[in-house]
């Protein structure tokens, strides 16, 4: 038999956030690779793009509407994931939302400060846990993996509370690592750099901004989602078999220089 440790044929990948940016990045990657595509995400306009964008692949493509942050939500969208796909065998918790407006942390609202935790946190842990509970039930292993940030390695300030989440999944994802490692179940986190993103649209816009950022960034450019496709699929197929616990950091050089 040929060596094809990249094929996801049969496969079924589930994106959390995965309509724009890095998550459509990942499924455009896990589609062309093989894998039918779950997507969920908050707004169907950018639903109903990505399932068009995704079409060419000839894969199934599902789209649905869900806020991570909400757990019913995310138990009612996996049991319709199964229903129309049948599996998951990877699931990429990547949905997150930014702190917004900076702000001093000695000024920072309790309504603000949960507001981030509630879906880069609370959302990811309620798409691992449903995800994590098919994967045992099934038997046959599978992936998860958690879109963290730089912020979860180094200072970000007026940015507590999105660290503080980025941080906390990369610690999630190293105790799922240890915890599933039994059920073959493998558990990763990709920290992103500078990309391109409806999230850093306005940062990168700014002139300011951009002239003290881009030259700390060796590659001399923003990353795309298209950045994130190759990952995606090393961490879903057997290629990446014996490989858990680990953080990828994809920034272009950004946290060497």
């Amino acid at each position: 038999m040929p060596y094809r440790p990249f094929d996801l044929t049969g496969k079924v990948a589930l994106i959390t956030g995965g309509n724009s940016g890095i998550g459509l990045g990942m499924a455009r990657a896990l589609a062309e690779a093989g894998a039918d595509v779950a997507i969920w995400g908050t707004n169907a306009a950018k639903n109903a793009a990505a399932r068009e964008a995704l079409a060419a692949t000839g894969r199934r493509i599902l789209t649905l509407e869900c806020d991570v942050g909400d757990e019913a939500a995310v138990e009612k969208s996996f049991e319709r994931t199964l229903a129309e796909l049948g599996r998951v065998d990877g699931c990429f918790a990547n949905a997150g939302i930014g702190a917004g407006r900076a702000t001093p942390f000695i000024e920072y609202s309790t309504e603000a400060w949960r507001r981030v935790l509630r879906v880069n946190l609370d959302g990811a842990m309620f798409t691992f846990r449903a995800a994590a509970r098919h994967m045992v039930a099934r038997g046959g292993g599978g992936a998860l993996v958690g879109t963290a940030s730089l912020a979860a390695i180094e200072g970000a300030a007026r940015n507590e509370h999105y660290a503080a989440t980025k941080g906390g999944l990369v610690s999630m994802i190293k105790a799922l690592a240890v915890e599933l490692a039994r059920h073959r179940i493998r558990a990763n986190a990709i920290l992103p750099g500078w990309i391109e993103t409806d999230m850093t649209a306005k940062s990168i816009a700014n002139e300011k901004f951009s002239a003290n950022v881009m030259p700390r960034i060796p590659m001399r450019r923003w990353g795309s989602g298209a950045d994130f496709g190759g990952i995606a699929v090393y961490l879903m197929s057997d290629a990446s078999a014996y490989h858990t616990g680990d953080s990828f950091v994809i920034d272009g050089g950004y946290a060497l220089f």
